[in-house]
Order: C-alpha cells, then structure tokens, then sequence
C-alpha cells in the first residue's frame, strides 16, 4: 500500500517536489513500532519476510547501480574531473569525520567518512531529464561526479566492510571475483550469434522473458558467489549489474533495462525503504540532544564535503552554475540509507549516529535538489530576459 501511495503522494501539486523515496521512509516510519506501531518491533527481525524481501531490494537497487555505471559515456574529462573530485571529497570527509572522531562525538569513522562521499544518482538523473539538462555540458559533467559518487563509495564499502579473511587472502578473493565478473562482461560483449541475438529478441517479447531470466541467473549467481567468498552481496549485485549493463546496448537493452526496472523499483526496491523507515530510531532521533544536534551537522557536512570539489570545475561550468552543482552533487540518499543499514548490521555504527546520517539525507533530498531548481531557474529567466 505504501509503494502504491508513495508516487501518488510524490504527484501530488504542493509547490514542494517530494521524492518517492522520501515518502516511502517516512511512511514507513509512520506504520513501524517507533509511531502507529501498525508493524510492531516482532515483525521487523531479520527472519522476517517483509526483511527478507527489504533485503533483496537493497540487491536490486546496487544491482541497477551498477547498470547505470556508462564509463564511455564519461570518457575523458567528465571521467578524470569526477575522479579526482570523489577522491577530493574523501580526503575532506576523512580529516572531518578524524576531527569528530577526536572529539568522540562518532566510533565508525570510515563508515560516516564514506557516507558523506556519496551522491544519489539515481535521484539526480530524472530531475535532469525533466529539466532537458541531462545532455547539456552542465548534466554530463554532473551525472559523471555523480556516478563515481555511487561507484566509488560501493568499492571501499566491499573491501573494507567485508572482510572475512587475511588481508592478502580477501585481496585475492577479491581479485578471482573481478576476473569472474570481466570475463562474463566480456563474453556478454563480444560472443554474440546471430542465431542466440534473435532468440534473446523474440522471447524477450515471449512470456518466457528468456533475457529477464537470465539477467536473474546473473544476479543470483554473483551474490552467491560474493557470499562464497566472503564479501558483501551488494557487491554481487553490483557486479552483475554492471556486466548486464554492459552486455545490454540497443533497442532490446534498452527494453530489457525497462523490465529490470518495473520488476525492482515496482515492486522490490520500495520494501527496502519502506522497511528503513521501520528500523528507523526515531527516539535516538528526538530523545538524544546528540542526535538533534548532528542531524543539521551532517547536512552541512554533505554540501561541504561533495561541494568542496566544485573549484575543480570553474573551466568547464559558468560562475553561478556552481553552486547548484555542489547542491545536486550533495543530493544524497539511497547509499546512505544502504550503509546505515550495513552499520547497524555490523554493530559499527551507533543508532544516533545512524538516525542523525538518515535524517540528514532526507533532508538532503528534499533540500538541495529543490534549491539547485530554483538557482537553475532564476538563471534561465535571466538569459530569456537577455535575448529578449
């Protein structure tokens, strides 16, 4: 009921653009044992079903993540800049967090370092492409930060969250796990017969839906593997996205990307948020002063530490395109919520600290975007008035 409400909501003319994402968690908040206690705190165990499926949400939202990862569509600078403005970003986040660590105000500070680092792509690119920004200079170069935004924290998350071996015995693992991934990206890539191209294409429009079921096979089967060898399953998820994503070019990937999003944000992706917001402590949130007070930290916090890396920008973007940049680039939700669950998971990170980080990312979501909108449009109807 909620996934069904949720974009109903988001449609919803208030002269205030709520994203979906935002309303699923506060309404699962709402229904969870912290206000209405409609599902009471027995229901949202790890066994249960409805964490189950939450769960594979989380599989299938890194799984389209690593589809959206297009480095060719980047090359060259786009690449380079947002690289350099994510490792930017990490070394601000790491003397910050170093500084709160110091001041013992947080105990998991590589996980909260990695946490401000990130950029909610997936929530940037339909703003862009109702605004017909997506293929302008200024939507290239920001979807490219914010794809590395995305890529680079799921990397550190998987080598250092992981861990379940030596060091150097991970790092192998971790090394055969990539060679397993590249080669069936690459087979995907260049072993293509007539003859299986034009099954792919009829049964993808066949209730056997042959392509959708193998792209499950893919998932499955490096989540299992990632688990095998002792590595997180988003990193699983993750790499079969971005084989899929680069086996699947042309009309028919175009029409395969659409089924694997009506499978995963119509029906799993909304119990991941929808089930955060159960989990969420809003009595950490609201009882703790620490919290209170780390909640607008950690928002300032995001805009200094992925806004930071704008001047890296000043030749490519116009002077007052940047501010919006550094506002979108601070847009952060979906990862945030992913790594507050793997703290809360581990017991590394506290529930303040966790309830302050999601509050934080909510509120960036609702802010900055809405903000970059306005600056962006101000700017627009001042070239219009020009021209006239």
């Amino acid at each position: 009921m909620i996934a069904v409400l949720a974009p109903l909501l988001a449609e919803a003319r208030i002269g205030l653009r709520i994203p979906a994402v935002v309303i699923e968690m506060i309404l699962g908040i709402i229904v969870g044992p912290q206000v209405l206690g409609w599902v009471p705190a027995g229901s949202i165990g790890p066994e249960q079903p409805v964490m189950m499926l939450g769960q594979a949400g989380l599989a299938f939202l890194f799984f389209l993540v690593g589809m959206d990862i297009d480095l060719a569509r980047f090359r060259g600078k786009p690449l380079s800049l947002a690289v350099i403005s994510w490792c930017v970003s990490l070394m601000a986040a790491i003397a910050v967090v170093t500084l709160l660590y110091e001041t013992a105000v947080i105990r998991a500070p590589v996980m909260v370092a990695i946490a401000l680092t990130t950029t909610a792509a997936g929530m940037l690119g339909p703003i862009l492409h109702d605004a017909k920004a997506l293929n302008t200079k200024f939507g290239i170069y920001l979807m490219g930060a914010a794809m590395i935004g995305e890529f680079g924290p799921i990397i550190v998350i998987a080598l250092i969250f992981t861990r379940e071996h030596s060091y150097p015995a991970q790092v192998l693992l971790m090394l055969f796990f990539v060679v397993v991934a590249m080669t069936m990206a690459i087979a995907a890539m260049r072993v293509r017969p007539l003859r299986i191209l034009r099954l792919f294409h009829r049964t993808l429009h066949a209730s056997s839906q042959l392509p959708v079921r193998i792209c499950m096979l893919i998932l499955s089967f490096l989540i299992v593997l990632a688990g095998v060898f002792g590595l997180d399953a988003i990193l699983g998820a993750f790499a079969a996205g971005m084989v899929i994503g680069l086996a699947a070019r042309g009309k028919d990937g175009g029409l395969l990307r659409e089924k694997l999003d009506a499978i995963a944000f119509g029906y799993f992706v909304p119990f991941f948020y929808v089930t955060s917001g159960m989990q969420f402590d809003l009595g950490s949130l609201y009882r703790s002063t620490e919290s209170i007070l780390m909640t607008p930290l950690f928002l300032v916090l995001f805009l200094v530490v992925r806004g930071l890396p704008v001047f890296l920008y000043r030749n490519e973007l116009a002077a007052d395109e940047r501010i919006p940049f550094a506002l979108y680039l601070a847009t952060e939700l979906p990862l945030v919520v992913a790594i507050v669950s793997i703290g809360l998971r581990t017991g590394l990170m506290r529930n303040e600290v966790a309830a302050a980080l999601t509050g934080a990312a909510m509120l960036s979501a609702l802010l900055y975007p809405m903000a970059a909108d306005a600056m962006l449009e101000r700017r627009s109807a001042a070239a219009t008035r020009e021209r006239a």
